[in-house]
């Protein structure tokens, strides 16, 4: 079966704000995000990549921009099943304000219990993302080869849940997992199980130096719902 590249979305306007994104429309790249993106097909250079399926959100779009440039030949889909939780009335506010609400702890403690408000709930969005992945699994290996590799430009929680079930985790553990914007995860799907290549690679260690936590959004120890905005 195929291997999977999973980018997620370079830094985005409403990571750098602190603000829990969703689908709200008009939410770019910020300046580092349209850096990320324009390096991104520099580190996917020796890759022969069979086609790409992007989020039908801006900020996607715009991180695989560089890389459609790059490769004119390269086929784009788009398939609104990898697009980003929807998160309902949270959508659009400080995340530092939402760490107040008493759905935050069942969102960090017990992600398959939480529904958002207005929205879906977490584990609706990881069925719907894994299906995409199982069924485009399928459609690149029928045309393109078990050898293939391919690449999805999603969002964070979405990462974070297609890893989670790609390692046989509960969904209650997949806060343990982080995404950086423009990180790339690989998973090499095969007959029996999935093999995880590459978590979260950006390929910048700076990033595991001691910071301060961006935005206020909750406890040191709490997951950044959303996918947070990096280092800084």
């Amino acid at each position: 079966m195929p291997t999977l590249i999973l980018v997620r979305h370079g830094r985005s306007t409403a990571n750098t704000r602190g603000v829990l994104a969703g689908w709200t429309p008009g939410v770019a790249l910020d300046e580092r995000g349209a850096a990320q993106a324009a390096a991104l097909p520099g580190r996917l250079a020796g890759l022969p990549l069979a086609a790409a399926v992007t989020s039908p959100l801006q900020r996607c779009r715009e991180t695989l921009a560089p890389l459609l440039a790059a490769r004119p030949r390269l086929p784009l889909h788009t398939d609104e099943r990898i697009g980003e939780c929807r998160y309902g009335d949270w959508s659009g506010r400080k995340l530092a304000e939402l760490a107040g609400e008493p759905l935050w702890e069942t969102v960090q403690r017990h992600p398959s219990a939480a529904a958002f408000p207005g929205g879906e709930s977490v584990r609706a969005m990881q069925t719907r993302a894994v299906d995409a992945v199982r069924e485009w699994n399928a459609r690149v290996e029928a045309e393109h080869g078990e050898d293939a590799l391919y690449l999805m430009c999603s969002h964070g929680d979405v990462v974070k849940a297609v890893v989670a079930d790609a390692l046989g985790l509960h969904l209650d553990h997949f806060q343990r997992i982080t995404a950086d914007p423009c990180s790339v995860t690989a998973v090499r799907y095969t007959r029996l199980r999935p093999y995880v290549l590459r978590l979260g690679d950006t390929g910048d260690l700076a990033g595991l130096a001691p910071h301060e936590e961006p935005s206020g959004s909750g406890d040191k120890g709490d997951a950044a719902v959303g996918g947070g905005a990096g280092a800084p």
